[in-house]
């Protein structure tokens, strides 16, 4: 099978610009294509994977990808699926970030040997003359036509700033410069990136004379209809200090029962066949499916070793209830256990509940148990004396997620 037919049959392509035309490049190791990243965090999260794995894809197909990462993009903010405006960010952070997103794309794209680009459109961004800008890139654009975009008429209710109102342009210019710089023909995107990356074809074609392909990817929503790779405690990450491979194992292995095959196809490198078999497989078989799902993206994430060692811990944890080395941990200096903290804290200093106040809510509906005994008092406090065995105390939220607490001197 083709890499394009693969594509359409793993359920990723949502529009494209030319069907024959992508078909017949990517087919034959013939795209240069971009994908970008804006750095609005340091870490890549899961919303990102699907656009990583499908660079992997392509790659392997033969294509050559390009990994734009946006300090100048950044610097402005997408307003696409957005109800109010991001947050500014110091051109300091914005670097700091780049610099953690770099190291975790190595893990997905090879970069040796000009197989694929990393480049920041800062480079060409922040030195652009406003005046000639305005004069080179302004009057192929029409207000009328940006104004009916789907990401800027969401925003036109609850106000858009002419600040976000520029992002169109300049991710437009992105395309014009890298095709101009690396012969980029083609850019990829989810599929809420379409009018902007119509806008890249659109400019290249009135500036140039030449042909360049956009193809969005479907967005990774559960079957609910609600994006993926959102939990109580906030995104998936994709930093293991940030999301512990364990709790990236935990998230994939505990979707809903209708969202596991669609996510073995459209995220896993597993043969479709393989996963077509798993069609027919029902009840306690799910699982099954559900661990494989698990233990295949933790190990494209964070290696085989971590995915073993998480796909361990949670077997553990089944079978002992939560008595496993492998199991999250945090460690509490030993003044402070002595001193006795309360459960609140613990939850907010475990990971487990982003504030005081969503801890307070998990406690008050009984969903937090300590060493296997339920918490129901918001102000219950626990010293080193409720230690177990081990010295630890094993917190669990809801039913399946588990996290220990260590005492260290």
């Amino acid at each position: 099978m083709k890499i394009y037919d693969e594509l359409t049959a793993r359920g990723l392509i949502a529009q494209v610009t030319d069907e024959k035309e992508i078909r017949e490049l990517i087919d034959n190791g013939k795209a240069t294509f971009y994908i970008g990243f804006d750095p609005t965090a340091d870490s890549l999260h899961v919303g990102h994977f699907m656009a990583l794995c499908l660079m992997k894809r392509l790659q392997e197909a033969g294509n050559r990808p390009i990994a734009l990462l946006g300090g100048g993009t950044g610097m402005v903010g997408d307003p696409s699926g957005r109800s109010d405006m991001r947050q500014m960010m110091t051109v300091e952070t914005i670097q700091h970030n780049c610099d953690c997103f770099k190291k975790q794309m190595s893990r997905f794209i090879d970069f040796s040997e000009g197989k694929a680009l990393m480049v920041n459109n800062a480079d060409w961004l922040l030195n652009l003359n406003y005046v000639d800008f305005l004069r080179e890139i302004g009057p192929h654009f029409s207000v009328n036509r940006m104004l009916t975009a789907e990401c800027y008429k969401q925003r036109m209710e609850k106000g858009l700033s002419f600040l976000e109102f520029n992002y169109m342009l300049m991710q437009s210019y992105d395309f014009y410069e890298l095709y101009l710089r690396y012969g980029c023909n083609m850019q990829f995107g989810g599929d809420d990136q379409w009018s902007n990356m119509l806008g890249g074809t659109e400019l290249i074609r009135r500036k140039l004379g030449k042909d360049a392909y956009a193809m969005t990817i479907t967005l990774l929503l559960n079957s609910e209809g609600k994006k993926m790779g959102k939990t109580q405690s906030g995104a998936v990450w994709l930093d293991p200090d940030k999301t512990s491979p364990f709790d990236f194992y935990q998230y994939w292995r505990n979707i809903a029962d209708a969202d596991v095959l669609k996510c073995l196809r459209m995220l896993t490198f597993l043969p479709l066949e393989q996963i077509d078999e798993m069609d027919k497989w029902e009840g306690s078989q799910l699982n099954r499916a559900k661990e494989i799902l698990a233990y295949e993206l933790t190990a494209l994430v964070h290696g085989e070793d971590e995915a073993k060692k998480a796909e361990g811990a949670a077997k553990a944890l089944f079978v002992s209830g939560g008595k496993t080395d492998d199991m999250p941990t945090t460690a509490v200096p030993k003044a402070d256990m002595e001193a006795g903290k309360d459960i609140l804290s613990l939850l907010v200093e475990t990971k487990l509940a982003p504030t005081r106040s969503e801890a307070r809510r998990l406690v008050q509906q009984g969903g937090v148990t300590v060493n296997d005994v339920k918490v129901t008092d918001v102000y219950k406090t626990f010293t080193a004396d409720d230690l177990d065995e081990d010295g630890a105390l094993i917190i669990r939220k809801g039913k399946k997620v588990y996290h220990k607490v260590k005492c260290e001197d």
